[in-house]
C-alpha cells in the first residue's frame, strides 16, 4: 500500500538534508523535479487538479517503493495548506523538522543576503525583527525572507497540521539528526519501512551554507532566547522533553 509523507520543517532546518536521507531508502522515492520544491498544497488550483495529477507530476519515477514524499518547506507557514492535503491524500505522515530558532535566524539571514533579498547586518536586520514583521514582496518568494524570528517559534504553526493529521505529525530535532545515528533508523521504523537501512556516509549537511556563521553579541543574544521562550516551553510540553538548546 502507497502511503505518502509530507516534510514540512522549516526553512533553513535541514530538510534538504532529510531529504537525501529519506530518497537513499530503496522503500522511499522523493519528489522530482525537488527544486524548486513543489508547495503544490499553497495553490487552490493545483489542489483542484488531484491526487493522480500529484502522482503523475512528482512521482512518475516511483517503481516498487511504499512511500511517496515531498519536502516543501513553506507548508508549515501556511494557514491552509495542511486541509488542502488532507482533502487531496487523505492520510498521511507528516514530518516536522526543526532546529535551535537561533541558529535558523542567523541561517535565514545568510540565506536572504546570499539570495541578494537582504541588505542589512545580521544584528541590524535581527534586531529590527524584534521590534516587528518588514514588508516582502509575495512575486519574488513563497514565504518573507524576512521572518527571521517568526518562522522559529514553531510551536505557533504546528496547530493545523496537527489538527488535519491527528496522531500523523512527528516533531523531529536537526540537532538529534547530526548527532545520534539512531535518529534517521527511528523515523525510518516510523514510517513502515526497513529500519536497517543505513543511508550513504555524509561529510556534512547537505545544503549547508559555506564558511563559519557570524556570531552575535551577548546583549543581542539574550535578547533572541527571550524572545523565543514561550514558544520553546510550550513544544516542549509538546514533545515531553527538554530542547537540546535550552541550556544554550
Amino acid at each position: 500500500m502507497t502511503r505518502h509523507l509530507l516534510v514540512i520543517g522549516a526553512q533553513r532546518c535541514g530538510t534538504t538534508h532529510l531529504q537525501s536521507l529519506l530518497d537513499s531508502h530503496p522503500d522511499i522515492t522523493t519528489a522530482r523535479p525537488a527544486t524548486p520544491e513543489p508547495k503544490v498544497f499553497c495553490s487552490a488550483e493545483s489542489v483542484s487538479l488531484g491526487l493522480d495529477w500529484y502522482r503523475r507530476t512528482y512521482f512518475a519515477h516511483a517503481t516498487t517503493e511504499h512511500v511517496l514524499a515531498e519536502k516543501s518547506t513553506s507548508y508549515l507557514e501556511s494557514g491552509v495548506a495542511a486541509e488542502r492535503a488532507r482533502s487531496v491524500l487523505g492520510a498521511a505522515d507528516i514530518v516536522v523538522l526543526l532546529r535551535d530558532p537561533v541558529a535558523r535566524a542567523v541561517s535565514n539571514w545568510r540565506l536572504s543576503t546570499a539570495s541578494g533579498l537582504e541588505d542589512r547586518p545580521l544584528e541590524v536586520a535581527l534586531s529590527e525583527n524584534l521590534g516587528g514583521s518588514r514588508p516582502w514582496d509575495p512575486t519574488r518568494t513563497s514565504v518573507s525572507p524576512y521572518a527571521y524570528l517568526e518562522r522559529g517559534r514553531y510551536v505557533d504553526h504546528l496547530g493545523p497540521w496537527c489538527a488535519a493529521f491527528p496522531g500523523a505529525v512527528r516533531v523531529r530535532l536537526l540537532e538529534d539528526l547530526v548527532s545520534q545515528e539512531s535518529a534517521i533508523f527511528e523515523l525510518y521504523a516510523s514510517l513502515g519501512v526497513d529500519a536497517g537501512h543505513r543511508p550513504p556516509e555524509r561529510d556534512q549537511l547537505v545544503n549547508r551554507s559555506e564558511g563559519t556563521a557570524p556570531g552575535l553579541s551577548e546583549p543581542l543574544l539574550a535578547r533572541l532566547r527571550e524572545s523565543f521562550h514561550d514558544s520553546d516551553v510550550r513544544l516542549a510540553a509538546v514533545l515531553g522533553r527538554e530542547l537540546p538548546w535550552s541550556s544554550n
